[in-house]
């Protein structure tokens, strides 16, 4: 298995922190997964802690583990300032010991995204199993794929975020532009970072596509029980037009 490494754009997790600020629409979904389900809980691609952080501060226990040495940084840092106890560790998500079971694995965010080959799938899963208890959910959030948005012109760009520079220089501004290779069904985005008046940054995005039919066969063959599909974080169910997979499963035996 080849080794997993971050993409560029994680490995500024005091960036990242700026960028995603605001986006907190997912958050009441997670705690109501997790006040339904129990913990402890164990979130992958846990990131500098924006979900993990508001879980915790409920009450639950929940550990976030990360391939990226600045994301995790971060998440201890901001754990420190809010006096939470959380526990990160840097690990594969792909292949990970932890000697614990939870009720609830969350894979947020269109992480799953990153892992490009049915190799990487499989592997993730059977980790997921092992550390699922009895009864257990496993929780994946992936968008669904709109064929307009991938197979868009490849030489233009378009807005994607606008933020102060953590570091006090001026505003970050980033634009994209991608190309969808329909046989890897990997989308290749390069997101372009113009910091003030600094000289514009250009850092790649890989991120495998999953359609709909194929991201809840890849769970069943894999030994999960979808119990609910839905649309978005609202849980109203998953339909054709729907912007997200949110899909709730248990291992099965």
């Amino acid at each position: 298995m080849k080794a997993i490494k971050p993409e560029p754009i994680y490995r500024n997790g005091l960036h990242y922190d700026v960028q995603h600020k605001n986006y907190t629409i997912d958050i009441p979904f997670y705690l109501r997964q997790v006040k339904k389900y129990g913990d402890p809980v164990l979130e992958l691609a846990c990131g500098t802690g924006r979900i993990a952080i508001p879980i915790a501060e409920r009450g639950y226990k929940i550990t976030g583990l990360d391939i990226s040495d600045s994301m995790l940084a971060q998440a201890r840092k901001n754990v420190l300032e809010k006096k939470l106890n959380i526990r990160f560790i840097k690990a594969d998500c792909r292949d990970f010991r932890l000697n614990q079971k939870f009720k609830v694995i969350l894979f947020p965010f269109n992480s799953i995204a990153h892992l490009h080959t049915f190799e990487d799938i499989k592997s993730c899963f059977i980790c997921v199993r092992k550390h699922l208890k009895r009864n257990g959910r496993f929780i994946v959030d992936m968008f669904n794929p709109r064929l307009d948005i991938l197979m868009r012109d490849p030489k233009k760009r378009r807005p994607v975020s606008k933020y102060p520079n953590p570091y006090g220089k001026g505003m970050v501004v980033i634009s994209e532009n991608n190309v969808y290779d329909r046989a890897a069904q990997i989308s290749h985005i390069k997101w372009h970072y113009k910091i003030g008046n600094q000289r514009e940054k250009t850092l790649p995005l890989d991120m495998r596509i999953f359609f709909p039919q194929e991201l809840d066969a890849l769970l069943r063959n894999n030994g999960f029980q979808i119990e609910h599909k839905y649309g978005d974080y609202d849980e109203t169910p998953f339909k054709p037009d729907s912007p997200k997979q949110i899909i709730v499963c248990r291992a099965v035996s």
